[in-house]
């Protein structure tokens, strides 16, 4: 009798297991489990009156490296080729992106040249970071904290702006946490194999074999940055589901799981609210912390470390502008946490992809702002919108923006209550505040991130868990349990 796997949860991470197991020279029979009626996880794209595209979640995934061609030899295999909506390397979303300091936007320095004087906000050139990194003694402690790696590396401006900002662009995380061996392997490896960040960058340090496509090709000869799907990068999870689907993989909505036990001769027994699957294997693509309230007793150390992994609650926030037109060019900007700890950043949605803005003219922008753990409070700040990318000189009276959420019954797009913001010309900021607006209403705009905080994989098993302070779970052979990944 073949082999049976349960895989966890129906975001990107689960369909993406799910595909590559049906397709296994010796495939095992499949079962996809998502406790929602929704698959994709966090990935939600929907299409305004106008058929502006808003993403509710991620809206750009980035080629570079192995796992990058991967993704895109994925969606070529998925026959999504002529969707895909790339920003080429000379295109201002490439090219120009900016830190809000001291009331401000900064472009950061491009080229060599911009490496030669000062570029504020920082009060040196940075060629002396890059020399200071070139010259810097190689660490000798396992891991550290981002921000402890870009100081003793890079210089404490570059930590506290650069890599702050970065960090909380990418993860929603604190730089003074996070883990730099696990949220950027390619700078640690660089350094352990080289001596130097630069160095190891330049002479491919962790570089592994990458797969070959048309798509692939095309990827590097014209540099992309990132890219997207013309109709939203909900149409990649769409097309994992329709694959599975003809594969004959059972994928199960509605249905959340209750527990997990392990029976006799290793089988696990995964329990549903009304009936329960019997699996040689189990594959978990949903939250640590919600996969350790499942595990039985038998695995009580290792769910005790998974609820320890923090989760991050963020608010994304779509506005649209009729007829208006930023002043800057570019991906868009960060905000390091020592200018406002709240908004973390906004992106240019119209600049990088105006194929989505729709039939009139109009500026499409994205806030996102981290909340609480609990979620959004009734009548508090949702989005501040930072810089001369929400002062919009051009837009007319009275249309000057909508501020779009999701109505969590009616999954469409709805202005919340209260005033939109208004056009101004000195104005830095408009603040728009949730006028009765509750959770319910915030709740599928509401995306909680998992960053890894502190965290170092198991070399045999795949699971995480937190450095330092936690002994590691010895790998059982006999049991396989795979965690599933994230999709920033």
């Amino acid at each position: 009798m073949g082999r049976t796997v349960v895989v966890l949860g129906g975001g990107i991470s689960g369909l993406a297991a799910s595909y590559y197991l049906s397709r296994a020279p010796c495939p095992p029979k499949v079962v996809l489990v998502e406790g929602s009626e929704h698959l994709g996880g966090w990935i939600r794209s929907l299409r305004g009156p106008d058929g502006a595209v808003f993403e509710l979640g991620p809206r750009g995934i980035r080629p570079a490296g192995a796992l990058g061609a991967r993704t895109l030899l994925l969606v070529s295999e998925l026959g999504l080729d002529s969707e895909v909506l790339p920003v080429r390397g000379d295109h201002p979303a490439a090219r120009n992106r900016f830190l809000y300091v001291g009331g401000a936007l900064h472009a950061l320095p491009s080229g060599f040249r911009g490496l030669l004087r000062p570029v504020p906000p920082f009060s040196k050139p940075l060629f002396w970071a890059g020399l200071k990194e070139l010259t810097a003694p190689r660490g000798k402690d396992p891991d550290e904290t981002v921000h402890s790696f870009a100081e003793r590396r890079l210089g404490p401006e570059v930590a506290s702006l650069a890599m702050d900002s970065l960090c909380r662009g990418v993860f929603a995380g604190d730089s003074r946490e996070l883990s730099i061996r696990s949220c950027f392997p390619s700078l640690f490896q660089a350094e352990q194999s080289h001596g130097s960040v630069l160095l190891g960058l330049l002479l491919g340090a962790g570089r592994s074999p990458q797969p070959d496509s048309a798509i692939i090709r095309q990827a590097r000869a014209e540099r992309w940055s990132q890219w997207s799907l013309r109709g939203g990068l909900e149409r990649l999870p769409q097309a994992l589901h329709s694959h599975l689907t003809r594969r004959g993989i059972s994928v199960l909505r509605g249905q959340p799981v209750c527990g997990l036990s392990l029976q006799a001769g290793g089988h696990w027994k995964v329990s549903l609210a009304d009936c329960s699957l019997e699996a040689d294997h189990v594959v978990s693509a949903i939250p640590a912390s919600a996969l350790g309230a499942l595990l039985p007793a038998e695995a009580s150390p290792l769910a005790e470390v998974l609820r320890t992994i923090r989760a991050v609650s963020v608010a994304v926030v779509n506005l649209q502008y009729r007829g208006a037109r930023l002043p800057v060019q570019g991906f868009g900007h960060l905000v390091p946490s020592s200018e406002d700890p709240g908004v973390l950043g906004i992106v240019y949605d119209s600049v990088a992809f105006p194929e989505q803005d729709g039939s009139a003219p109009s500026l499409r922008v994205t806030v996102r702002r981290q909340l609480g753990p609990v979620g959004v409070p009734e009548r508090s700040p949702v989005a501040r919108c930072w810089g001369p990318c929400c002062s919009v000189p051009h837009a007319p009276p009275g249309d000057a923006g909508r501020f779009l959420v999701t109505d969590a019954r009616t999954r469409r797009l709805r202005p919340i209550p209260g005033p939109a913001p208004t056009p101004g010309t000195g104005s830095s900021c408009h603040t728009i505040r949730t006028e009765g607006a509750t959770k319910s209403l915030l709740g599928s705009s509401t995306q909680e991130l998992h960053p890894p905080v502190y965290t170092r994989p198991l070399e045999k098993t795949g699971v995480s868990h937190p450095v330092p302070g936690c002994s590691q779970t010895a790998p059982d052979s006999g049991r396989s349990f795979l965690l599933g990944g994230r999709c920033q």
